[in-house]
């Protein structure tokens, strides 16, 4: 299962990319490169011209190589996402740094 959708970041929601926000499988071997893989089809057929993802910084991204995608930038740890005009509860990842990956 793959879910796609738009970009969290609104700086990259330019209503020509989307964003696969979490991937899982049933531990079948190459499953998550399969699924990068059919997500970045099916979002071309429905008109898209980037697809990206963000993987934390512990991820090998050994899948993401395997379906053609490419590293694109690293991101630095976020404090996390509290600021006072909109509070909100850390969720384990906080202080994580990230990259960007985009399919080819």
């Amino acid at each position: 299962m793959a879910i796609v959708g738009r970009p969290v970041a609104r700086h990259l929601d330019d209503g020509a990319t989307l964003e696969v926000t979490r991937t899982a499988s049933d531990g079948a071997r190459n499953a998550n490169s399969v699924l990068y893989g059919a997500s970045w089809r099916a979002a071309k057929a429905l008109g898209y011209q980037r697809l990206i993802t963000f993987a934390q910084s512990g991820v090998s991204g050994a899948s993401l190589r395997g379906a053609g995608w490419g590293l694109i930038a690293g991101r630095p740890p976020r404090a996390g996402w509290h600021t006072p005009s909109r509070p909100r509860a850390s969720h384990g990842t906080d202080d994580i740094a990230r990259f960007l990956w985009q399919a080819p």
